[in-house]
This record gives C-alpha cells, structure tokens and sequence, in this order.
C-alpha cells in the first residue's frame, strides 16, 4: 500500500496552509516550512485497509493562543465499519459498565470532608484542618497540587471521550449507553478536583491564584492522548490512565497519613477508589473488544504503548516555568507518589489482567504486537534501572503554586 503526496498551499505573511494527504506532513515553525513523515499503515490486522488521516493543520496567526499547542495530529485512524462493532456493544455497555456508576443519592460529596461553612464551629474546624496541613511538607503539597489540577482540568477529558468515533455523545443529553457512560463517569471524577481545591484553599499553604492560572492555561491548552478519534486507543489509554490515577491518590493518601493527617489520608483514599472503580469498567470494555476482535485490539494496545501513554496534565504552564509538568514529575517520582516503576507495574497489570499472553489465532501483526507487550514491562523496568543508577541529585526549583518555595527536583 502506498499513500501519495497532494498539496496546495496558500501563502500570507508569515504563514502557509497546507492540505494533508496520507504521506507527508508540512507545517510552519518561526516561518521555516517543516516536512514531517506522516504515513501511518493500518494497524487492524491483515485484511483491513486502515490508514490514518492526518486532517488540515493551519499555522494562522490567531487572535488567542494557548501557551502549549500540538500541531500534529492523527485523525480517525479506525476504519469505518469497526464503528459497527460498539454499536453491537450498546446492550452489553448498558448491562456491564452502567451498573459501575454509583446513585447521586447514595455517592460521597466533597462537603462531606470539609468544615461546615454554616456551622458555628467553622471557624475552629478551618483552624484545625490549617494545623494539621502545617506538618506537610512543601514537597508533598506540590504534588497534591499537581494531582489537583489534573483533576481539575475535567472538561478536557470528557471532550477527549466525545472525540472517539462510535462512542460520543452525539447531541449533549444522547441517550445511548456510551454517552450516559461518559457524562455520568465526569459527573462523579468532579468531585474530585473540586474537594481537592477546596482543602487546598482552605489549608493556607499554597498560591491558589497561581494555581487557578495553570488550570485555566491548561484546559486551555487541551491535551493530545494520541488516540485519534479510535475508542480502540481510547479506552486502552483510559484504562492504564484510571489505573495511574488510583495509585497516585493512593500513595498520597499514605503520605498524609504518615504525616499525621488523617483527614487528607482519608480525602485523597476516597479519591483512589473512585479511581479504581472506573479503572474496572474501562478494563472491562478492552477485555470484551479483545474477545470480540483480538486483533485489532492487541494491535492498538501496542501501538499505544509504542507511542508511550502521556499524562492528562503533559501541557501543564503557569505562566513562568515551561518545564512545570516535568518538574512536577520529578517531584513525584522522588517522593514515591508516581514513578516509573509504576508506569510498569500498570503495564504489567493489563497485559495480566487482559491475558495478552495467552491470545491466540493472530494475524503476523498481531503476533508481533503480542510478542512486544509481553516483553516490554521488563524492558522498561532495565531502562529504569539503568537510568536510576545514573541519575544524580536534582537541584532546588521554586514553584510558583507554593508562593515560590524551593523543592528538590
């Protein structure tokens, strides 16, 4: 199979425009036209003419933009009768991810962790909670603050759902059972970020002002999962993603815990089974899409794993440091909280959990694709282990979100 090459290009100041086709990709950077290798073959197994289409990229000069853009980008890369095939699953989603959903009515609410504001004894309770906060250390809350304001750019994560051809909500109130799905799981990941904010506000150890610019910057931004509108890719990476999110808060959790306040332990713990509650129902749609076209899901599984999953916060900005979500890994990676031993256990985890080993009657790319999964945990754990035996000791950086305060990277 062989793309072509199809151009036109208009000229203004500065500035081209360039229709994509299936080979080559141009783009402008500082006025320099750029030529990048844009061919993709279909990854759905033998049989199928899969191709990726890399949609209409314009670098216009534009009126507003975000600090961190993504300027190419693989669109609608599953073939179109695959869509068939979450149509089919409509009744199974109804009758095996709904019922992973909890009533409003029975479902823990942020108030539930924090002073009563209408209560005589709010004044207390906030002076209590602000000693408890006083024993954290700094470095721990630039790591609760980062976890927070991943939780709180939410609205790009449902718009990342209703990216996924054959899975989005097509009108806003759709009433198919992917779409209930979607607008119920954001419904319930809200809490999360607003609890967070909430106890971070109230603690008096942080620049709430700094931190409501890196949540705006960053919902501005948006963020580039590398799922081209495929719910193959999609829920592959928000199953490792819902998996990284329940350790993350669950090793927060510990810390607090460890620092005498058991009220965040408990905060960020009720987080964490949130978490692993959805990492149960988006598990439980790539199991049924391995058992209804193993191929083509072991192929995706591979391929995203070949472009490594990027975190939801990846175009993190504050407005000064354009280092700020690695600078926040690092931190994380330091204290525990998230590491790349992490990174590989989650892999680990679902190629278990979804028996990849064991698939069978494969096409050649989808032996391939097998034989790479179940190498790779191992890799990556020599990789890390090479790459911790070099490491040195990171410097000191401030963080704006902790009024400037130095933390060891």
């Amino acid at each position: 199979m062989f793309g072509y090459l199809r151009i036109s290009i208009r000229v203004r100041v500065l500035s081209v425009r360039v229709r994509i086709s299936n080979l080559f990709l141009f783009n402008t950077h500082s006025g320099i036209l750029l030529l990048r290798f844009g061919f993709r073959f279909g990854f759905f197994g033998s049989g199928s003419d899969a191709t990726s289409d890399i949609g209409e990229v314009e670098s216009l000069k534009k009126p507003f933009t975000p600090p961190k853009e993504v300027h190419v980008q693989v669109l609608h890369s599953m073939p179109p009768q695959k869509i068939e095939i979450f149509k089919s699953m409509e009744d199974w989603a109804e009758h095996n991810l709904l019922p992973h959903l909890k009533d409003v009515e029975k479902s823990w609410q942020p108030q539930d962790f924090l002073p009563d504001p209408a209560s005589d004894g709010f004044e207390d309770q906030v002076k209590e909670l602000r000693e408890r906060a006083r024993e954290l250390p700094d470095d721990y809350f630039v790591v609760l603050v980062g976890d927070m304001i991943t939780e709180e750019a939410l609205p790009t994560y449902q718009t990342m759902l209703n990216t996924l051809d054959g899975v989005r909500d097509e009108t806003g109130a759709s009433p198919t059972s992917w779409a209930v799905w979607t607008r119920a799981w954001t419904a319930e990941e809200n809490r999360h970020g607003d609890l967070l904010n909430k106890y971070l506000y109230l603690s008096g150890r942080v620049d709430m002002r700094q931190i409501e610019k890196t949540i705006q910057y960053l919902i501005g931004s948006g963020m580039d999962p590398r799922t081209e509108n495929n719910p193959y890719l999609g829920f592959i990476y928000t199953s490792f993603q819902e998996r990284a999110t329940f350790v993350s808060h669950g090793n927060t959790a510990r810390q607090a815990k460890e620092h005498g306040d058991l009220k965040l332990a408990q905060i960020c713990g009720t987080i964490a089974a949130d978490e692993k509650r959805h990492e149960t129902a988006y598990t439980k749609i790539v199991e049924k899409l391995l058992e209804i076209d193993p191929d083509g899901t072991v192929v995706a599984f591979a391929d995203m794993m070949r472009k490594k999953i990027s975190m939801p916060a990846h175009l993190m900005y504050d407005g000064r440091d354009d280092k700020l979500f690695d600078n926040f890994s690092s931190v994380a990676q330091r204290l525990g909280v998230y590491t790349a031993k992490d990174y590989a256990d989650i892999l680990e985890f679902l190629v278990g959990r979804w028996k990849i080993e064991s698939l069978s009657g494969l096409s050649g790319e989808g032996n391939k694709a097998q034989e790479y999964l179940c190498g790779l945990t191992p890799r990556i754990r020599r990789l890390d282990e090479r790459a911790q035996a070099r490491a040195k000791k990171g410097p000191k950086i401030p963080f704006s979100w902790i009024h400037d305060r130095e933390v060891q990277l």
